[in-house]
């Protein structure tokens, strides 16, 4: 299958990586700091590409794990700009997995919504040009 609610698996994602064992918790499931990192690494571009310059975070909100992460999913991150404001932009993002030893279908393991801020060289907050 390689599209899932609009999602397009083989030209779509903003970043794609393998879960490694490297990045698992305790219990040896991937750790959900990892998987928020690949989600704002995600955002980022997507905002830094809008915004046609430098980016920072500055919030996250909403965040949903629905599913684990395993060592050897393929991770999927797919961010959708939901509002550009004078300074900011609200980025939806989705993760799902593809479970290459199962064979399954894709799966949505969590989703989220991060803000980021334009900022200047002079590491202040910059106006977002329009498109």
């Amino acid at each position: 299958m390689s599209a899932v609610d609009g999602y397009d698996f083989d030209n779509g994602p903003a970043l794609r990586a393998i879960a490694m064992p490297a990045d698992t918790n305790p219990n040896g499931d991937i750790f959900g700091g990892w998987l928020l990192a690949q989600m704002d690494l995600a955002g980022g571009t997507v905002a830094v590409r809008r915004s046609h310059g430098r980016v920072a975070t500055v919030g996250i909100e909403a965040m949903t794990f629905h599913k684990p992460v395993f060592v050897g999913d393929e991770v999927s991150c797919f961010a959708r700009i939901e509002k550009v404001g004078r300074t900011s932009l609200r980025v939806r993002i989705e993760t799902w997995v593809r479970r290459e030893r199962s064979g399954s279908d894709p799966i949505k393991v969590t989703e989220g919504v991060f803000t980021y801020v334009a900022i200047g060289e002079d590491r202040k907050p910059r106006e977002v040009p329009p498109e």
